[in-house]
């Protein structure tokens, strides 16, 4: 096939056909395959040849965006530019053999390794070069058959500022709120040298797997070599796996099950409700269902009702039948398997007046009319002066009374304002700063409080344990210097630890960190309270094992509280709701003192709590038997 320039449309010739002027025809024409383009110059047809030459290489670089996977071979063939590893996944394994190096838990530990441990025996300009973040990090279901966790597959691309010098990618997978971490590592060959693009390249790791369903995590893509500066070099996104409905659907999830379809009906005064049976195989036989009338104030206050289905009769629904409902009021229920933990679902009932024809009266005559009306007339009037009498005694009586009865009377009495925690679009920013001298039990009820906060009082919780890549990058008290100006609230928990000042032994370590802390922001409330500032954004608190002694002295002007006694003081400092209005009392829901432990972030942080003060206990019981010297390396005698 021949182009000529100037013609549209392209003339279809064999070699045959020019066999005698066939020098001449490739001195002014290019072979691209099958096909030659000719033209009427040499300078013009290099012109449109370099123009066609753009235009094959953006072809070519769209052929790429497709996810490029990781290859199973080894670091030695990256080292040595094996023409088999151009993308490679790297095990730990591998690089303690290859390397030498005994101790590859550090690569466990997602803390990325110098360029020139990856590149051993190469030149050191490899890894003097700065190499920009990548970008478009995205997180991708992957389908399984495991039908408690879940996977997912991570991909990126690459940024082109320095990526001729980029060599792999690091991928770090950590859950918020917990100590699960997984990390994938993956190298170019070493004699490749990518160009500006493959910027366009979509890059993907391997698959995470048994990650737990409903739960959120921190994903971060780095690229490697890690430079010097330590500043973007890395990209951090969250995001939430799928729920188990999500995944497997609402029939497969037992914790998750709640009747879908529910049907009210009202036959004169009987209320009946028809809802739908969860699948047999759950094996769920009782259910139980709540109402209340006009936020329980009157309406018959809170009713209650046990289910039990005969599944003999109807294996799909199932009726029942709501008692003691008073007509006129509008009631709110709930209907949930009888299980701890069970999802509830909330339905609204009206009980109507039902109009019905009157019977007939029999019209009686006026002989027996005379002598009732008199009787009730007389029963009338005796009525009259008791109601009269009685209400004159209760009136002297309410002068008699003490007014602090009345006052408890009112507090134990009042109508209580129940509020369910609604997300927020800007919710309340709050750092957590602690001293982890009290040993790991300590810093682990510390962690469950932060997760009770952020997933049960609509809080956004700043904590060290959870931003490791940027403690690593700012330094600790950088980062904590950054998070108390970003912060709404600084929330401090004292313990016996903060109390102890740090020792020549401690210089440049952690442990001192929150000691330093603790004095910046003494300094801090000492000019607000000079200035007449509002000193409300800082707080102590204290567990329920410490004591108020253990608060520091710095500390002294701010709110104090004692969790999880009081959970809802702190809820209200944060979110500036009073708890206490005119005759009534709000109470929050999952955040009072009983009710906390219903949940299971509420449970961890009992429990946790209990471990910490047990540690503490047996801790102090070590101190003096030994005289003072502790025999746990974590925690030190004071």
């Amino acid at each position: 096939m021949l182009y000529i320039q100037g013609h549209d449309t392209p003339i279809v010739l064999q070699k045959t056909d020019i066999q005698s002027d066939w020098e001449m025809f490739e001195s002014k024409c290019f072979a691209f395959g099958h096909c030659y383009v000719c033209f009427g110059s040499m300078r013009r047809s290099k012109l449109i040849l370099l123009q066609v030459l753009t235009l094959s290489q953006y072809l070519w670089a769209q052929e790429d965006l497709t996810a490029i996977s990781p290859q199973d071979c080894s670091l030695e063939c990256v080292l040595q530019g094996g023409p088999g590893c151009v993308y490679c996944r790297i095990s730990r394994e591998d690089v303690g053999r290859t390397l030498g190096v005994s101790s590859v838990e550090a690569f466990g530990s997602c803390v990325p390794w110098p360029c020139f441990v990856y590149l051993g025996g190469q030149s050191s300009d490899v890894c003097q070069h700065y190499v920009h973040a990548p970008h478009d990090v995205t997180v991708e279901f992957v389908a399984d058959e495991n039908t408690k966790y879940d996977t997912v597959v991570v991909s990126w691309h690459p940024s082109q500022f320095g990526i001729s010098f980029l060599r792999g990618f690091q991928v770090s997978l950590q859950a918020l709120g917990g100590s699960h971490m997984a990390c994938q590592l993956f190298l170019f060959q070493i004699n490749i040298s990518l160009s500006a693009s493959h910027a366009q390249t979509v890059y993907q790791s391997d698959a995470f797997a048994r990650l737990t369903l409903g739960a959120q995590y921190a994903v971060t893509v780095m690229a490697l070599p890690v430079p010097e500066l330590w500043d973007k070099f890395y990209h951090s996104t969250m995001f939430s796996t799928r729920t188990c409905p999500e995944k497997n659907g609402l029939e497969h999830c037992k914790k998750d099950w709640y009747p879908k379809h529910i049907e009210v009906q009202q036959e004169e005064h009987d209320v009946i409700v028809t809802f739908n049976l969860a699948p047999p195989h759950f094996g769920i036989n009782r259910y139980f269902s709540l109402c209340y009338g006009e936020g329980r104030r009157g309406g018959g206050g809170l009713k209650r009702y046990i289910i039990k289905p005969n599944s003999t009769k109807n294996r799909t629904h199932h009726s029942y039948h709501l008692q003691g409902l008073m007509v006129g009021f509008n009631y709110t229920c709930e209907i949930a398997v009888d299980e701890v933990d069970a999802v509830r679902k909330t339905f609204n009932v009206q009980v109507m007046q039902m109009k019905q024809d009157p019977p007939p009266i029999a019209t009686p005559s006026l002989t027996l009319l005379l002598p009732v009306g008199v009787a009730l007339a007389a029963m009338l009037v005796v009525l009259l002066l008791a109601v009269v009498w009685k209400n004159h005694r209760q009136i002297r009586r309410k002068t008699e009374i003490n007014p602090e009865i009345i006052e408890q009377h009112h507090d134990k009495k009042g109508n209580e304002e129940h509020v369910s925690l609604t997300s927020r679009l800007t919710p309340p920013r709050l750092l957590i700063c602690y001293s982890s001298d009290d040993g790991h039990a300590h810093v682990r009820a510390v962690m469950q409080l932060a997760v009770f906060l952020q997933q049960h009082m609509a809080t956004q919780v700043f904590l060290d344990l959870w931003d490791s890549l940027s403690l690593a990058e700012e330094g600790i008290m950088g980062w904590h210097c950054r998070r108390i100006q970003e912060s709404d609230f600084v929330l401090v928990i004292c313990s016996r630890g903060l109390q102890r000042r740090p020792t020549e032994r401690d210089a440049g370590e952690s442990r001192s960190t929150a000691a330093a802390v603790v004095s910046l922001m003494g300094e801090e409330l000492g000019r607000a309270k000079a200035q007449g500032r509002d000193i409300s954004k800082y707080m102590a608190a204290i567990f329920e094992y410490s004591e108020e002694k253990d608060i520091p002295a710095e500390l002294g002007f701010v709110s104090r509280y004692t969790l999880t006694r009081d959970l809802p003081l702190l809820f209200s400092h944060i979110h500036g709701v009073a708890l206490h209005k005119p005759g009534k009392y709000l109470r929050i829901e999952h955040i009072t003192e009983e009710g906390y432990t219903k949940l299971p972030a509420g449970a961890a942080l009992q429990w946790s709590i209990y471990e910490a003060g047990m540690a503490l206990t047996n801790h102090q019981e070590s101190c003096d038997e030994w005289g003072g010297k502790s025999q746990d390396n974590h925690v030190e005698c004071v």
